[in-house]
């Protein structure tokens, strides 16, 4: 009786799959956030996880370097990256919102209520990700091709399609990277149209244009009633007829 041949688990190298992740092109205009040192912690964190995976695939430990880059590290490795750029783009939403309230000596209690909530960072978070559905499709993937593969004597075939689908993660990592960037311009222009809205805000002018009208109102009233125009109120006639007792 034959036994099956003891497989040999290989982690392929990601780089060349990450594309433009990893080798972004050059003269691509500045993005209003910074996003070069997100980008750059996302690649050194996948090629660490990628290292530690083969370190233990040569040990033997096949569990943990198919743990090491399962679906939950990968996800959340990505999901990190996204979560700061939101942060950030809410701290650079904030600050300019607050310049311009001051620009347009918005008041103080509507200037305290332009901060960005935590909801609505969460919200931008998710609008900034919102392209990533291939590659989280590709993380099913992922984990649906890794449960073969975790026997000793898995067979070749099994392994192989494993690595296909760590290489078609890191396909789609790459493009959900190009869609954040893509929704990150769009949340620019967004939020750029906010701000200039609140920068075109001015007082609104009745409640001068009210108070003018009544002073002018009482004003005219007093001079009628000081001429003899119109009668005297009872309580104020003896400060009334003083007044005339001095002119006359």
């Amino acid at each position: 009786m034959t036994t099956a041949a003891r497989s040999v688990l290989v982690v392929p190298e990601l780089g060349p799959a990450l594309g433009r992740l990893v080798a972004p092109p050059g003269g691509a205009p500045p993005t209003w956030v910074p996003v070069e040192d997100l980008r750059v912690g996302l690649v050194t964190q996948l090629f660490a996880l990628g290292g530690d995976a083969r370190r233990w695939a040569r040990e033997g430990d096949r569990e943990l370097a198919l743990g090491t880059l399962d679906r939950a590290a990968l996800e959340g490795t990505w999901h990190r990256a996204v979560e700061a750029l939101a942060q950030r783009v809410a701290e650079q939403v904030n600050a300019r919102l607050l310049a311009a309230a001051r620009e347009a000596r918005l008041p103080a209690a509507r200037t305290r209520r332009l901060a960005l909530e935590p909801a609505e960072v969460r919200a931008i978070a998710a609008r900034l990700a919102q392209g990533d559905a291939g590659f989280r499709e590709a993380l099913r993937a992922l984990e649906l091709a890794a449960a073969p593969v975790r026997p000793e004597r898995a067979p070749v075939a099994a392994v192989t399609a494993w690595q296909d689908a760590l290489l078609t993660v890191a396909r789609r990592l790459e493009s959900a990277w190009l869609g954040l960037l893509e929704a990150l311009a769009r949340e620019g222009r967004e939020w750029d149209a906010e701000v200039q809205d609140l920068r075109r805000w001015r007082r609104p002018g009745w409640p001068l244009y009210l108070t003018a009208a009544v002073l002018f109102g009482v004003a005219l009233y007093v001079g009628l009633v000081l001429g003899g125009y119109l009668p005297v109120p009872g309580p104020v006639r003896p400060f009334v007829e003083e007044l005339w007792a001095g002119w006359s």
